[in-house]
């Protein structure tokens, strides 16, 4: 529990809004690499077109042939996620923009890694959405080594992006694997890194001039080509913020509960690509 014996001057709720909810989605991987979209029902169905319909060179004066295309759909329900943190009254009356950024920052980040774990490991059986993990019919690409050693698998992920009318837009990785990117040069023969600076934003490197997001909650060994078009971060409703001083009423502390629905739509799971190494 956080106290003034331990902490100063930490929360006011005036700003707090601003310190947890905006950096929410600015900050996980999942807000960068995918579409976000909010809905305001308890489900949304993205229809997907699985056998297109059939053209053909016609005579002048001739019928149009007739055909039918085929529809699927992909039904996306967002589940809660939530934390709960706990700070005496004192702090709260003697905070000042600063400090507030303490906890803010704690709470975001943890809620972040929470959204980013859901879309790269299986974690359905703590409630979370069904993420990259579980996606069937994804595009494969086994490297043979124990790790990068030029750009071709990049190459070839993109291509087959292409093959399922997919572009990658983004690609996400573990830190060691980051790490391990930022000394390899584009050929045998050539001084230029992989990983180049984006110019708009210096802090993100690019890789075929995508955008390489890293996080920690992306499995080792592996990383993932992201389509934006056909991967949806949904949000049932926007993230909230709410204070309560009742709970604790007796020990004259508040209780700050942060809570978002979030959920993922693949509508081309073929379109994404995950690189993985021996």
């Amino acid at each position: 529990m956080a106290t003034t014996a331990t902490h100063n001057q930490i929360l006011s709720d005036a700003t707090v809004g601003q310190l947890v909810i905006q950096p929410l989605m600015e900050q996980s991987i999942a807000g960068q690499a995918l579409s976000p979209l909010s809905i305001a029902t308890h489900e949304i169905r993205f229809p997907v077109v699985s056998d297109d319909p059939t053209a053909g060179w016609v005579a002048e004066g001739a019928e149009f042939a007739q055909s039918t295309n085929t529809l699927d759909e992909v039904v996306c329900t967002p589940r809660k996620l939530g934390g709960l943190t706990v700070f005496t009254s004192e702090l709260a009356a003697d905070s000042s923009p600063a400090a507030q950024q303490v906890i803010g920052d704690g709470l975001v980040r943890d809620l972040s890694r929470k959204i980013d774990a859901a879309l790269c490991t299986d974690q359905t059986g703590a409630g979370a959405p069904e993420g990259l993990a579980t996606l069937a019919g994804v595009s494969t690409l086994a490297v043979a080594t124990a790790g990068f050693e030029d750009i071709d698998p990049f190459n070839a992920a993109d291509y087959l992006s292409a093959a399922a009318n997919g572009s990658i837009t983004a690609w996400i990785a573990n830190p060691t694997v980051a790490a391990q990117l930022t000394d390899i040069k584009e050929t045998s023969t050539s001084t230029r890194p992989l990983l180049q600076p984006d110019p708009t934003n210096p802090a993100v490197r690019q890789i075929l001039g995508r955008p390489l997001l890293v996080s920690t909650q992306v499995p080792a060994k592996t990383v993932w080509g992201i389509d934006s078009r056909y991967a949806h971060l949904v949000i049932r409703e926007q993230a909230s913020l709410e204070s309560d001083a009742s709970t604790f009423f007796t020990s004259d502390r508040i209780a700050l509960r942060a809570k978002i629905r979030v959920g993922f739509a693949f509508t081309n799971p073929a379109a994404l690509v995950k690189i993985t190494t021996a």
